[in-house]
């Protein structure tokens, strides 16, 4: 395995902030606090039928249909049960170059960390089979290492595309303004959907 390069300084800077931990078992996840919109307890999730099986349905968050990913499964680990520290972080992200919410169901969210640049390393190589895209880098804390998330790459276009149309398809009710809308066009002017 090829050792991987230190961050430019450039990308170390970028990449520096401030970022919401999570726990997914035993690992420490991280992800830009820009991108959150909000944290809730679990909530009731409505199942959607035919959905991939790292879907766990969709919620009904002040009038909005949020679809919900457990990113335990996403990553291929194994289901567990819910706990009291289940929680739904609501993120803005990019699925498909179109603007959206997306709720992630972690196991427990654990603080706001501000990260300086010279704690991140970039991720490793895990050799050309893995597509490592969404991480953005590996943050050294205290005692252990937090992966640090590109929450718009870690779902493929064809899972954006799914997730995008999650929502729409929830027995008639109508689509969130960040699916299908024209206020939800990309800069480039092509259509969501």
């Amino acid at each position: 395995m090829q050792a991987a390069q230190p961050p430019s300084v450039a990308e170390s800077d970028r990449l520096a902030g401030k970022y919401l931990t999570f726990q997914l078992g035993p690992e420490s996840y991280g992800l830009e606090i820009l991108k959150v919109r909000e944290i809730i307890g679990l909530m009731d999730i409505t199942l959607v039928p035919r959905t991939p099986a790292y879907t766990r349905g969709v919620i009904n968050l002040r009038g909005k249909i949020i679809p919900v990913i457990d990113l335990r499964l996403t990553f291929g680990m194994d289901a567990i049960e819910d706990t009291e520290r289940t929680c739904i972080i609501v993120m803005d992200i990019q699925l498909d170059d179109c603007p959206s919410q997306l709720g992630i169901l972690v196991d427990a969210v654990s603080e706001v960390l501000d990260i300086l640049a010279t704690s991140i390393a970039p991720p490793p190589s895990f050799g050309t089979k893995l597509d490592a895209a969404f991480i953005s880098g590996m943050a050294r804390t205290t005692d252990s290492v937090t992966v640090l998330l590109d929450i718009d790459q870690v779902f493929n276009s064809t899972e954006a595309l799914e997730i995008a149309n999650i929502a729409a398809t929830d027995g008639g009710a109508e689509p969130p303004a960040s699916v299908g809308t024209a206020s939800s066009k990309p800069e480039d002017g092509a259509a969501c959907t």
